[in-house]
């Protein structure tokens, strides 16, 4: 495949139904968005912050980023002014995040990536995923009676926490794909750090709502609970740890973190972790290395929808979803039909159901990762959908494979936290990055300035279901699954759509949607981000609170669903490839879009 600069076409969209479409962003519920008001913004980055309240797209000509954070988003922007690639400009905004956003993700955690390189016109995956350590056993998360310990019992502390594999990862897209110097990329965040940041309202209100856990440790405690009273809005925090640790990796590349004295500190914050201690070494340092693998594609409509494929389930959860959805014709039922989200719900459950049987690291297990988004396959589980009313239950699947496991169902929790960076650069190249501590404040251990990942709790504590083995197991090296589902959309031979979000399993139910939202009901890149949120992974029909997705209970209802109204603080952010570069941020978190 051949990509010059851009789509000399945008795609053309049916006409949004009227309840997503005429969702502003004031109309959703939110946790601590951002006010706008944050010091030190440019004009650009305020106009951004400005047109997303309004429920605009931001478009530019030549380059784009979109993330959590403005401060972020700034210095990503900056890179590429300066003639950098998307490359480039993930590390420097990734290194900001770890500091304003420190509670979902940073050094101490991972990442999966996918790369869409504009002068080959190939698609590849980097896997940064944290890794169990080497002597973790299958019944690590079990109490002394062989029972799986509860989710937080084995969350806080060190007994959760994998190898990072973020700053490799950092460093792997560097050298592969970077232009500028990898010391320049983080001036930004070592400015910010020494400095000072302002505490954003969404940082603020989640250090409140954690303090038991977080007050545990005294480094964490000292951080977020100066003097012993909590961050909050609008403070000025500096981190003087973390920019020596970025000084460190900027001058000695990835290796000053993974080896000697920072990697040392870590390990035994891990294994002294009063009350739960870790069995993380600094052996599983020295052997941590990023991947990279195939990119798992499925068709969906005139697009092909690509992503992270194993150790995420993300990629092939999505395009199973989508494929399941391809023989129906949802443009012509709209976003405010019942009918439409049965099929979208029932699509997810049976997604789900496949997800929990076979879906792990598959360097660990065998997997049918192309049966699971074969075309045969999906259109035999679509026929499950050919009813009126929803599914009275659902099972696993058998798609093709050459090997016959028998694998237990897996029912690991997968709690949301995470960030997502969607880039363009002004060569066309295209790069979406889920990047993650896991839970919010991961394992709520603090060292040098970050916090570390509590990933190792994205495995099954359960060994076995009904004598069968679980292949999301527990063991030495492994990587967790994953929900995360960095995605670039192609069309033809060009990337059409890049985007992703945080928001632990619920990851996969928004990304299909913002892609049904783009594909099927016309929206553009802002409205389908900021479009009311009805998930369904395992039966229940979450619907969004305080959006129109409330008037769907009772028909859903109707047609059999158990139906949850609640908050679904997603964190999309997306770039649409057209004519022009048009980038939308997530209403409910505090990201902006930025280009030029």
């Amino acid at each position: 495949m051949r990509h010059s600069k851009f789509l000399t076409t945008i795609p053309v969209l049916l006409a949004a139904g009227p309840l997503m479409a005429q969702q502003a962003a004031d109309a959703i519920t939110t946790e601590g968005t951002s006010s706008g008001e944050i010091a030190g913004l440019s004009e650009a980055a305020r106009a951004a912050m400005e047109a997303k309240a309004a429920g605009r797209p931001v478009e530019a000509e030549n380059w784009m980023v979109a993330a959590a954070n403005p401060l972020a988003v700034e210095a990503g922007a900056e890179v590429l002014r300066d003639g950098g690639s998307a490359a480039d400009a993930m590390v420097a905004v990734q290194a900001v995040l770890g500091l304003v956003e420190p509670q979902s993700s940073g050094l101490g955690g991972g990442a999966f990536l996918v790369w869409y390189d504009a002068e080959s016109g190939e698609l590849t995956t980097l896997d940064g995923r944290e890794t169990a350590p080497l002597a973790a056993t299958p019944t690590l998360f079990q109490d002394e009676n062989g029972e799986p310990l509860q989710f937080f019992d084995a969350v806080v502390g060190g007994l959760s926490v994998g190898t990072p594999g973020t700053p490799r990862l950092l460093e792997a897209a560097h050298e592969k794909w970077g232009k500028s110097d990898w010391e320049s990329l983080f001036d930004a965040a070592i400015a910010h750090a020494e400095e000072g940041f302002e505490v954003s309202p969404r940082l603020a209100t989640l250090v409140a709502g954690d303090a038991d856990r977080l007050k545990r440790f005294p480094a964490t405690a000292e951080y977020f609970f100066p003097g012993g009273t909590a961050i909050a809005e609008g403070d000025t925090l500096t981190n003087a740890d973390y920019a020596e640790v970025l000084r460190a990796i900027a001058t000695g590349g990835a290796d000053a973190f993974y080896e000697g004295g920072i990697a040392a500190d870590i390990v035994a914050t891990v294994q002294g972790a009063e009350g739960n201690p870790g069995v993380l070494s600094e052996r599983d340092f020295e052997i941590y290395d990023v991947v990279e693998r195939e990119a798992v594609c499925a068709d969906y409509r005139d697009y092909e929808v690509c992503g992270m494929g194993p150790p995420s389930s993300g990629a092939l959860t999505v395009g199973q979803i989508l494929g399941m959805l391809e023989t129906f014709d949802l443009g012509s039922m709209g976003p405010d039909s019942a009918e439409a989200w049965r099929l979208i719900g029932d699509a997810s459950r049976l997604a789900f159901a496949d997800r929990g049987r076979y879906m792990a690291d598959s360097d660990y297990v065998p997997m049918p990762t192309q049966g699971l988004v074969d075309p045969a396959y999906l259109a035999e589980r679509a026929g499950l959908l050919s009813g009126d009313d929803a599914l009275p239950e659902v099972s696993p699947g058998n798609p093709e494979w050459q090997h016959a496991m028998l694998w237990g169902d897996d029912a690991s929790i997968e709690l949301p936290s995470t960030s997502h960076i969607s880039i363009v650069d002004a060569d066309g190249n295209a790069l979406s990055m889920t990047t993650t501590i896991e839970n919010g404040f991961g394992s709520r251990l603090f060292v040098r300035g970050f916090l570390l990942n509590n990933e190792l709790t994205d495995f099954s504590f359960a060994t076995h279901d009904e004598g069968r083995p679980i292949a999301n197991r527990v063991e030495p090296g492994k990587r967790p699954r994953s929900s995360m589902a960095p995605t670039i959309v192609m069309q033809g031979d060009a990337p059409a759509l890049v985007v992703g979000s945080p928001g632990g399993s619920r990851i996969i139910g928004y990304v299909a949607q913002a892609i049904v939202n783009w594909a099927d009901w016309g929206m553009d890149v802002q409205q389908a981000l900021a479009a009311p949120h009805l998930v369904n992974r395992f039966g229940t029909f979450d619907l969004e609170a305080g959006t129109e997705a409330e008037a769907l209970e009772g028909p859903l209802q109707e047609i059999g669903f158990e139906t949850n109204i609640r908050d679904l603080t997603s964190g999309l952010h997306a770039i649409e490839i057209g004519e022009t570069l048009r980038g939308g941020a997530d209403p409910r978190r505090e990201g902006i879009a930025l280009g030029d």
